[in-house]
């Protein structure tokens, strides 16, 4: 019996999937629950399991884009699990279609040569007859490859046309590519691949953000030493009771509680005409995965501990690298830090994540210069930067919300463990 297997919805939204990649051959004897295929959805790259253990044929290709419960591939439950008897038969059944095969190709090439022998050779083409080729459609292109050539910048009498005459097709124009100026000497090959649904996803949001919200960036700059000295004390206890490191993004993340709930106005969105604002903090954390960029979440933040914080940051972490967050992790979110400094990224503007309203971006820690007390002291010192949608979030407000986060960040004992370190870390 054929079983036919359809595309599971990832989630809510979701309508269309595309099949990244193919994990096993047409043909195969799969088993069921084993890894089949990867499709990309507009969020997240999901494996699809076989149903059934069988012989399966597909219905889809590699980059075809398909409906949600839509047959991607047949699986026949019937068919027996190849042993080691079939398997020797198969390989005697090999060795006769190789024998056939030569036979045949052997005689070919007798049919061949006997027809090279009748045939007359005819006489090349002389330059009176090349010319009579062409007429006035050589070198014009269609309409539609000249919207096409239009639009790359390009001229038609560049672009050899392969249509009638040397008429330039729409093919032609699709793949003629702009000059790059004179070549050089070495290797100038190119290569085309295509972009995940996912990455074509993020592309979109991307432009969307910048064309629809009224973004701006305000910077700040933050003295690390309070945190690198509370590090550098306790990070070998905290690793050894709790199993993950005391690291820079619980600190970001506490201040970033303690700044929306003195700033309300950055923990809301716009929908229409109206403004939603939350009492929950649901943080969304950038993070670069195989696929490209991942924004997992981290729910009700606010009742975090530092633990909790560093746990769920590194089970997030460790998802995205491996490709396994789900739909619903990287759904959600009022509010979204993004750490370019792991890259050696000095300064940024960070984008919005939609429709959120605004996004923390911290950067690497550079120790510097700085005035202190009258004093020249090298500290180490860490950009940051806050983009935020100012249709909904004033200057006033965006300006004390990242100097809150500079006095949390500066002051981390007093402003966000109350003075009690080792109860805040649970230590």
């Amino acid at each position: 019996m054929a079983l036919e297997m359809k595309v599971p919805s990832p989630g809510e939204s979701i309508t269309e999937v595309e099949i990244a990649e193919w994990l096993v051959e047409d043909g195969d004897y799969v088993e069921k629950d084993q890894a089949i295929a990867e499709v990309d959805s507009d969020k997240a790259t999901l494996e699809l399991p076989a149903e059934a253990s069988g012989i399966i044929t597909f219905k889809a290709e590699e980059g075809d884009a398909v409906k949600v419960g839509e047959v991607v591939c047949l699986i026949d439950t019937d068919a027996k699990k190849p042993g080691s008897d079939s398997s020797e038969e198969t390989s005697d059944k090999k060795e006769e279609k190789t024998d056939d095969k030569e036979e045949k190709e052997d005689k070919k090439k007798e049919d061949d040569k006997a027809e090279a022998k009748t045939e007359t050779p005819s006489k090349p083409s002389t330059p009176d007859q090349k010319q009579d080729d062409k007429n006035y459609a050589s070198g014009t292109p269609s309409p539609a490859a000249k919207k096409i050539l239009s639009e790359k910048d390009m001229d038609a009498k560049d672009v050899d046309g392969s249509g009638k005459n040397g008429r330039v097709t729409k093919e032609d124009a699709v793949n003629a590519n702009p000059s790059m100026g004179t070549p050089g000497n070495g290797s100038r090959g190119e290569s085309r691949s295509r972009m995940s649904m996912l990455r074509r996803k993020v592309a979109e949001r991307l432009v969307s953000a910048k064309n629809e919200t009224a973004m701006l960036t305000t910077f700040n700059e933050a003295d690390m030493s309070a945190i690198f000295n509370l590090r550098k004390k306790y990070k070998e206890d905290f690793k050894e009771k709790h199993g993950v490191s005391l690291g820079f993004m619980s600190f970001f993340t506490m201040a970033v509680v303690r700044a929306l709930d003195m700033y309300p106005a950055v923990n809301s969105m716009i929908d229409g005409k109206e403004m939603i604002s939350y009492d929950f903090k649901d943080i969304s954390i950038a993070v670069s995965g195989p696929k490209g960029l991942m924004v997992p979440v981290m729910r009700n933040v606010e009742n975090l501990t530092f633990r909790g914080v560093e746990s769920e940051v590194k089970r997030l972490a460790l998802k995205a690298r491996d490709g396994k967050l789900t739909v619903d992790e990287m759904t959600g979110g009022t509010f979204t830090i993004s750490n370019g400094g792991v890259f050696g990224s000095m300064l940024s503007t960070p984008i919005i994540n939609p429709p959120q309203s605004a996004i923390l971006g911290m950067h690497n820690i550079i120790e510097r210069p700085v005035a202190i007390d009258g004093e020249v002291e090298i500290r180490p010192m860490m950009y940051l930067a806050l983009s935020y949608d100012h249709r909904i979030i004033d200057g006033k407000e965006s300006v004390g919300f990242l100097v809150a986060i500079k006095e949390a960040l500066e002051s981390p004992e007093e402003l966000l463990m109350d003075n009690k370190v080792k109860k805040a870390l649970e230590l």
